[in-house]
Parts: structure tokens; C-alpha cells; sequence
């Protein structure tokens, strides 16, 4: 299996960090999760680039990192932002770049119970009251999923573990 490029997206807190390093592991390929590369490469915070240069300028460069990305040759794993699929032509990009983009659906109740226990990590939820979080959540899942379900495959996650979630992804390579 050469050259393969595998892309995942879903919420924040569907496991996309944690399942795409088991599936790089497990490849023995690079994992690449496209926030920190932002962060690597403007040398700041993602938190600090909305803060300061707003986020017209960070959606500009996370389609030029995008880009940067997918011009090496590399086989690698991507975790995309949970926001990044919704943006410019993002989700037709991924799609024309590699056959194997993973949407990783995780339920509201699940979800929910995850960014919980990460709330006050997350800055996107870190003001909501803990009883705000399960509607900002399916409301936000709802305008997201149309850009979402545009991925290749669906990854169902009923409460799996992160490996069992990568060895579904491994199993189901185009």
C-alpha cells in the first residue's frame, strides 16, 4: 500500500487526534493533525490567531496548510479541525486529493460526556454552563454534518474504543 492518504473529520471530541495516531501506528505512517501544524507553522495558539488576526485569516490559512499538506508525496494520517470541512471548497479538496476520508460520527449523549470532561481545554465551549452544552452540540452537529457525510465513509461510533474505530477505518481503505 503506497502512498496513502488518509483524512479524518468529525466534531471536536469524535476522536479524531486519538484514533487517527493508533491508525498511523498501526501504517506505519506520519499522523498529522492540522491544528497543531497551523499552530507549528504561525507559531501560535489556534486560540491566539482567531483572538488577534480574526478568523477570515485563519480559514485563509488553514486552506493554504491544507494545500501544503496534501503537495508531499508522504503517505500520511490528517486529523482535520472540526470546522475545517465546512469551509470554502475544503470537503471537495479532501475529496479529490484521497479516496479515504473518514467522517467519524459520534452521537450528541456521547459527545457530550466527552466535552465535559474537556470543556474548559476547548475555547469554542469553554464559556457555555454545563447544561448548554448538549444543545450547542446538536445544534452545531446539525449545520456541520451536510459538510461532514460529504466524507468517502462513515465511521458509526456506538461507545467504541479508539482502536476499535481504527480498525474499522484500516479495513475499510480504499
Amino acid at each position: 500500500m503506497n502512498n496513502v492518504k488518509i483524512v479524518l473529520v468529525g466534531y471536536m471530541g469524535s476522536g479524531k487526534s486519538t484514533v487517527g495516531r493508533i491508525v498511523a501506528n498501526h501504517l506505519n505512517i506520519n499522523f498529522l493533525d492540522l491544528d497543531d501544524y497551523i499552530e507549528e507553522n504561525e507559531n501560535m495558539s489556534i486560540a491566539s490567531i482567531f483572538d488577534t488576526k480574526g478568523e477570515i485569516y485563519f480559514r485563509k490559512k488553514e486552506i493554504e496548510y491544507l494545500n501544503k499538506i496534501f503537495s508531499t508525496d508522504d503517505s500520511f494520517v490528517l486529523s482535520l479541525g472540526g470546522g475545517t470541512p465546512c469551509f470554502g471548497d475544503n470537503m471537495r479538496l479532501v475529496n479529490d486529493k484521497t479516496a479515504n476520508s473518514f467522517y467519524l460520527n459520534v452521537g450528541i449523549d456521547e459527545l457530550t460526556n466527552r466535552l465535559l470532561k474537556e470543556k474548559n481545554h476547548r475555547p469554542m465551549i469553554s464559556h457555555l454552563q454545563d447544561e448548554e452544552l448538549t444543545e450547542f452540540i446538536g445544534k452545531h452537529l446539525f449545520e456541520r454534518s451536510f459538510f461532514y457525510n460529504q466524507a468517502h465513509q462513515k465511521i458509526k461510533s456506538n461507545n467504541n474504543t479508539p482502536t476499535e474505530i481504527a480498525e474499522m477505518i484500516v479495513n475499510k481503505l480504499a
